[in-house]
């Protein structure tokens, strides 16, 4: 199973300290030893962004920063681990890089294709493994 994480950061929240950054990447490494680090890292500041609406088929666009959000993505991880209860275990032992702040990651399982039954067809399957193997190719 793959499950995202997601860094939540509240606003005005300092920058990670250096030793903050040197727990983090300790940690890293053993998840990546270990097998269940895939890929993650930092995300952009929000004022780099931007959010995108679709309504009846318009699409509205809004550059960052977003004034209205309290809490924002600030950083992802995806792991393969056997079960939630697994990726639980190894969230329990991250280090805050960020001491003195309270630290929040979100943990989502990613689905796969068995996860939408009846309704994912065989042609649909089919069309999905096309784009997977050819995603895959060009990495």
């Amino acid at each position: 199973m793959e499950f995202l994480l997601l860094f939540n950061e509240r606003k005005g929240t300092p920058p990670p300290e250096k030793e903050g950054l040197a727990a983090m990447e300790k940690y890293s490494g053993e998840l990546r030893s270990r097998g269940v680090f895939r890929r993650g890292g930092p995300l952009a500041p929000a004022s780099t962004g931007a959010g995108v609406r679709v309504r009846d088929g318009k699409a509205f666009v809004t550059d960052g920063p977003f004034p209205e959000t309290k809490e924002l993505v600030a950083g992802f991880w995806i792991w393969k681990c056997k079960s939630k209860q697994e990726a639980v275990e190894w969230v329990k032992r991250c280090p805050n890089p960020m001491p003195n702040t309270e630290a929040e990651i979100e943990i989502r399982q990613v689905f796969e294709a068995e996860d939408f039954g009846a309704e994912f067809t065989p042609e649909l399957r089919e069309q999905e493994e096309r784009l997977r193997k050819e995603i895959e190719g060009k990495r």
